[in-house]
């Protein structure tokens, strides 16, 4: 989404770092990792790139992630998670951010419950296609998977979706329909 030239990767979980440093040597990877640089900074760096892929770390939802988690863990208050949703929305409107075509989510079963149910659960309700597990460290079977990557249908507007995060409950995600249940926040 952020590069008419390019799939967009966001690579997180266990290992990210090492493994796009790994993916660094292919030669249709451009590869970057974000610390301290601006949103508007990266965004023109996905923009401009001309690789087929374009692997990074920069999460374009990563407050709303952590928001969400620690709301979940009872560490943060929903009026923090609503925020950090408005922000993120705010940011995509602006075009400071877009989504990335694909997030692989690295080592999933090294993540805490919460995170588990962020990545595999809330994210990936959104665009199921579009949230990949990848349990394998080598940087081959990373290069096979970008090679393999499904298509399916875009990343839906993120305003209807995002405002309903707040709301999902981790042990209710995949209940009944399939779809994440949405009730109030725990009491």
């Amino acid at each position: 989404m952020g590069s008419p030239n390019s799939t967009s990767i966001v690579l997180v979980g266990e290992g990210a770092p090492e493994a796009i440093d790994a993916l660094d040597r292919y030669a249709n990877v451009s590869t970057a990792m974000f610390s301290g640089i601006s949103d508007n900074e990266v965004q023109r760096w996905i923009t401009r790139a001309h690789s087929p892929y374009v692997v990074h770390d920069r999460d374009p939802l990563g407050h709303v992630a952590a928001a969400w988690v620690e709301f979940y863990d009872d560490l943060a208050t929903l009026g923090a998670l609503d925020l950090e949703v408005d922000r993120a929305l705010a940011a995509f409107d602006s075009g400071q951010a877009s989504m990335p075509d694909y997030y692989v989510v690295a080592r999933p079963e090294k993540l805490s419950p919460t995170w588990q149910h962020w990545w595999l659960g809330v994210l990936s309700q959104a665009a199921p296609t579009r949230v990949i597990p990848w349990a394998d460290d080598s940087a081959q079977s990373l290069g096979r998977m970008l090679r393999t990557l499904p298509s399916s249908r875009p990343w839906p507007q993120p305003t209807p979706w995002l405002h309903t995060v707040a709301r999902t409950i981790p042990a209710r995600l995949g209940l009944a329909d399939g779809t994440a249940t949405e009730v109030g926040p725990p009491d």
